[in-house]
């Protein structure tokens, strides 16, 4: 399996090596690690350059938009000179704490969707409660060839469906395990199997049985269980579908 969307830098250093075991230990084969902010920037990038498996996303998240300098487009530019670096994000918009930066973030948001298009590297979006103008300001981008990965996706199925006609990549993780997780469930089932990706967004979102608890990349297995079960395939042929759309998205 890969994981397309962990935070490993939020764990430290000594955590972080358990974490890792603990993913080679049920056979993780590869993480992507995006950042959050520019100050996580470099711990990103030293995690996947001492870890063969695991590889960097560098952007600035759409609650840090007021850490977003002059400048930092520049770092990304130039820390993206790096192989280990395999995306943009996590990048987009989020409207579910404050609607207050709206209009800052929609900026932030366009102009790394421009580096991307100019560093030819596919983009990690973060979209909550935002639906309509991320998927706006996704198409005014006018990306190409440029790959798009709708991570933790929270939309209804007919967004999904939105999304996929314009060849974008759904990425599900542990909330698909929730009882009461109804949208998630039915996104599950119906996603084309070519546009599907798994995620643990750790330390975030546990999933049963271990919600409530600090996630991390093992856990992904319960996950990809889950969503198995519920597209009525084996846990194989679904691991044998994400991983071969993770490294096709990620050129890895």
């Amino acid at each position: 399996m890969i994981d397309t969307h962990a935070h490993l830098d939020s764990f430290d250093d000594t955590k972080l090596k358990e974490v890792i075991k603990r993913a080679k230990d049920v056979k993780i084969e590869k993480i992507i690690n995006p950042s959050a902010e520019p100050s996580n920037f470099e711990r990103v990038l030293k995690i996947a350059e001492e870890n063969d498996f695991i590889f960097a996303a560098l952007g600035v998240h759409p609650e840090e938009v007021d850490k977003f300098e002059d400048d930092t487009l520049d770092e990304i530019r130039r820390l993206s000179e790096n192989k280990k670096v395999v995306a943009i994000g996590e990048i987009g918009l989020d409207y579910y704490w404050t609607t207050d930066t709206k209009e800052k973030q929609k900026e932030i948001f366009s102009r790394q969707l421009e580096l991307a298009k100019e560093l030819k590297l596919p983009v990690i979006i973060h979209d909550r409660e935002a639906h309509e103008d991320t998927y706006n300001l996704l198409k005014l981008a006018d990306l190409g060839d440029i790959k798009v990965i709708m991570h933790c996706f929270s939309g209804s199925v007919e967004f999904m469906k939105q999304c996929t006609k314009e060849g974008w990549y759904i990425a599900l993780g542990g909330v698909v395990t929730f009882k009461n997780a109804v949208k998630p469930k039915e996104v599950a089932k119906n996603v084309p199997s070519d546009k599907l990706l798994i995620e643990t967004d750790c330390p975030y979102l546990a999933p049963v049985p271990y919600r409530g608890k600090e996630n991390e990349p093992s856990y992904m297995l319960e996950s990809a269980k889950c969503i198995a079960e519920i597209r009525g395939i084996s846990l194989e042929e679904l691991n044998k579908i994400t991983t071969k759309n993770a490294l096709e998205v990620f050129k890895l």
